[in-house]
């Protein structure tokens, strides 16, 4: 189901909780709702969406990946760049690193380790921030 993008700084600001198999419904909220937005949006976390879950989709371009409780486990090469979202106006300057190690549970609730680079990294590094409450 497409919803709502959450503005709320106070709600967004808060960390999340742990995502249980209950809770793989939201992949598809998720990925409904990137789809909606799919022109200027390349990631959502599930807080953007109103649920306080551990859980993100990231556009990797000829397909999007759903993480459930994504830790990132290793960075390299860090950089400075402006990065915008839907929750917010404007851009906004932020610290990323270009290449990332991310362990999570697909739906398959399988644990899965992936190494992301360039831009993927930087928009999973974004939806990851929000899983923490932090806002760019």
């Amino acid at each position: 189901m497409i919803k709502t993008i959450i503005k709320d700084t106070f709600f967004l600001g808060q960390s999340s909780q742990r995502a249980s198999k209950e809770d793989l419904y939201i992949a598809q909220d998720l990925q409904d709702t990137l789809d909606y937005h799919r022109e200027g949006c390349v990631g959502l976390a599930a807080n953007m969406i109103g649920y306080q879950k551990r859980v993100i989709i990231i556009s990797m371009g000829f397909v999007d990946l759903v993480m459930f409780n994504p830790e990132l486990v290793s960075k390299s090469d860090p950089f400075d760049t402006e990065e915008s979202c839907l929750s917010l106006t404007g851009t906004r300057p932020t610290k990323r690193y270009r290449q990332i190690s991310v362990t999570y549970r697909d739906s398959n609730w399988m644990t899965k380790t992936i190494t992301l680079r360039d831009f993927p990294a930087q928009i999973c590094q974004h939806e990851l921030d929000h899983l923490e409450g932090i806002i760019i």
